[in-house]
């Protein structure tokens, strides 16, 4: 997703303690809807604290998810934040952001090869506006990152050990990884 267009580095983004948001690139004060937009279009950029210098993007990215999910757009499933949530101080924690942004690139990877594939299916065809719409209803619908479901009526056992845990973990990624695969051929 890196499409950086300007400049060699992260753009720098001053907070200052009035909230104000500062772009050094453009010298313009600007809102957290203009980072989002930023986001989306691949534009790298750093957040730090106008005062002290502190990288402060971590805060300043949860709080865009936090005022996306507020309008409405809901993208996050309750379950899914439970799991995240219980994550944290666990023995695993270390291992759950890079599980989540190579589950992330994957799924874009797969997203982009589906889109493709689909639109050159029917570039030509009379049902080309009927599968520009389900594309993008398909779209909308990918939206949601939803970790797996357990099987109905799986007990959710806690590992009874570290090394079973990891075990698991491995073994969930690898199934997953499988599936991804399977998906893009």
């Amino acid at each position: 997703m890196k499409k950086q267009n300007v400049g060699d580095g992260p753009v720098i983004i001053k907070k200052y303690a009035n909230r104000r948001l500062y772009n050094t690139e453009t010298s313009s004060y600007i809102t957290l809807e203009h980072l989002a937009a930023m986001t989306r279009e691949g534009r790298d950029f750093k957040v730090v604290d106008a005062k002290s210098e502190e990288d402060i993007t971590h805060n300043i990215l949860t709080q865009i998810i936090m005022e996306e999910e507020s309008r409405g757009q809901t993208m996050l499933p309750v379950n899914f934040l439970r799991q995240l949530i219980a994550m944290y101080g666990d023995s695993m924690q270390q291992m759950v952001p890079g599980y989540l942004e190579a589950s992330m690139d994957s799924f874009r990877r797969n997203q982009e090869q589906f889109k493709s594939a689909v639109e050159g299916a029917f570039a030509n065809s009379p049902f080309a506006d009927l599968a520009k719409r389900n594309m993008a209803m398909f779209e909308a619908a990918t939206q949601a990152f939803k970790p797996a479901a357990t099987k109905a009526g799986e007990a959710s056992a806690p590992a009874a050990t570290k090394d079973e845990e990891i075990a698991a973990l491995k073994a969930e990624l690898s199934r997953l990884h499988e599936k991804i695969e399977k998906l893009g051929d």
